[in-house]
């Protein structure tokens, strides 16, 4: 089998611009060949009925993580992100350029540079020509191709080969051919093995609070991590219940993120839990029942006393739901995980002291910024946000 990578990108994406300052490294690291392959993006967005300005049909609390988390991932990779005034800037001239030019990586390259670092409008005529002259191309026999109909029909069916092979954003990596990515933060899941070597570090002082809910299957697989993330960096590892739904009601969120998605999205969403569940080592089948009512299930947790019955039962009710697909409303099912009988199950799910706990839970969630499952909170300020931001909690949890 041919090993490659083709990188599928559109200027307009500061998350392909981050793809972009690593993936040749990448291929490099995997023994691949990469291909750039342009896109645009805005024809993506409609093939999929995707709003063209999709940042901002999203919360407050999460566009505010989202520009936080652009940053700490460039401070990570060494790069300059500075997110221009007038973004997003009109592409299309910039991607027929860089067609005219072979998809020369000095073009692609440059490109990024003028809209990421330097904030410049990449269909300015001023901006194309200095990025191809310094790319080493004659700019006017370039710009003098961007019009024609081979070039423009060459742009045309790349995006429909994208939106062919069920590619909804960027950046996406197809990998080998068969393997399809999405999200600069998945590469992980096809380059070299990341290892744990078991290793305790001494108590720090520092604090690692997870917020989450049973009902979501990223908040099941960041708890599958959370306890060798904390024994890797000697943070304190707090556990935050919190009824999900609550807060997606606080926060205008739908109850049912996934339901929104395109069909594609959605597909690659299916996928992309299974190649994450295999990555960390989690057991995992997506639920017969989804989504699935966890208020009794939260309220048993609360009743517990404080400490390893807790946190047996938090870690067996996630396994019961997303290993075993069993229901998580049903009494007797968590009168066995929480190894009592249903009647003080039944009990304990109607206290009026486990209702406020929960209550309680939840609103601390939305006090602290909490948008999803799961939400990691450093030190009490710090947040991030899913379970694949586990290596930018770690680098938070050991910087100095």
């Amino acid at each position: 089998m041919a090993r490659t990578i083709d990188f599928w990108f559109d200027y307009t994406c500061p998350y392909a611009y981050l793809g972009s300052t690593q993936v040749e490294a990448l291929a490099a690291r995997t023994g691949r060949a990469l291909t750039w392959k342009p896109m645009l993006l805005g024809g993506v967005f409609r093939a999929h009925a995707t709003p063209q300005r999709l940042f901002e049909t999203l919360p407050e609390p999460k566009i505010r993580h989202n520009a936080l988390d652009l940053q700490r991932f460039a401070a990570r990779y060494g790069v300059t992100l500075t997110m221009p005034a007038g973004h997003p800037f009109r592409s299309v001239e910039a991607l027929r350029a860089t067609l005219a030019t072979g998809c020369d990586p000095r073009v692609i390259h440059g490109f990024f540079r003028a809209y990421w670092v330097e904030g410049r409008a990449i269909s300015d005529a001023d901006t194309l020509r200095d990025v191809l002259t310094a790319a080493g191309h004659d700019a006017d026999a370039v710009l003098a191709r961007i019009d024609h109909v081979t070039v423009k029909d060459d742009l045309r069916a790349r995006t429909d080969a994208a939106i062919a092979l069920g590619i909804f954003g960027a950046p996406s990596y197809l990998v080998d051919g068969t393997e399809l990515y999405w999200g600069q933060d998945r590469t992980a899941l096809f380059d070299l093995p990341s290892t744990d070597d078991g290793a305790t570090a001494a108590p720090t002082g520092r604090t690692l609070e997870v917020y989450w809910d049973f009902s979501s299957p990223y908040a099941y697989l960041g708890v599958h991590q959370a306890k060798a993330l904390a024994r890797r960096t000697g943070a304190t590892l707090v556990w935050r219940p919190m009824l999900l739904g609550a807060v997606f009601k606080a926060i205008g969120q739908a109850n049912v993120p996934m339901a929104t998605y395109s069909e594609a999205r959605q597909r690659m969403t299916g996928l992309d839990l299974e190649r994450q569940a295999r990555f960390v080592g989690a057991p995992y089948a997506f639920p017969s029942r989804f989504p699935m009512n966890t208020v009794k299930a939260l309220r048993v947790y609360l009743s517990l006393p404080e400490g390893d019955a807790r946190e047996r039962f938090l870690f067996a009710a996630f396994r019961a739901y997303w290993a075993e697909d069993r229901d998580l409303a049903d009494v007797d099912v968590l009168a066995e995980l929480a190894h009592t009988d249903a009647a003080t199950v039944t009990a304990w799910t109607q206290s009026d002291e486990a209702k406020r706990a929960l209550t309680e839970a939840t609103q601390r969630a939305v006090e602290a910024g909490v948008f999803g499952a799961p939400t990691w909170v450093v030190d009490g300020e710090h947040l991030f946000w899913g379970q694949d931001r586990v290596a930018l909690v770690e680098h938070a949890l050991t910087a100095r």
